[in-house]
């Protein structure tokens, strides 16, 4: 099945700019597979140590969570759509590779 996963601004500099990458995948982990395998440095963005997928990343199908549906397992058909939506917060800027925090 062809995926296309929704790329976000800053993890594009992983993908070499592409803003959408299209995929074949069955389900939503065989997609993030396929996407990692092309890109390899995006991995260590998207999932920690043990291989999990990170508490701020969010995976949309369609408009649904899909830590809501059926997680990673989630079945995705032709055509449709996964986003990365990572989450946002406040009181921080990016410098020298790493962020830094207001306190």
């Amino acid at each position: 099945m062809a995926v296309q996963i929704l790329i976000p601004t800053p993890l594009r500099v992983y993908t070499k700019g592409e803003k959408t990458v299209t995929v074949e995948a069955k389900t939503v982990r065989e997609a993030l597979q396929a996407l990692t395998e092309r890109f390899p440095e995006l991995k260590r963005h998207l999932f920690n140590e043990e291989g999990r997928l990170r508490s701020f990343v969010n995976l949309y199908l369609g408009d649904e969570d899909v830590r809501y549906l059926q997680g990673e397992e989630t079945p995705i058909a032709d055509g449709q759509t996964l986003s990365i939506v990572p989450s946002i917060a406040g009181g921080g800027r990016w410098s020298s590779g790493r962020w830094i925090t207001r306190r």
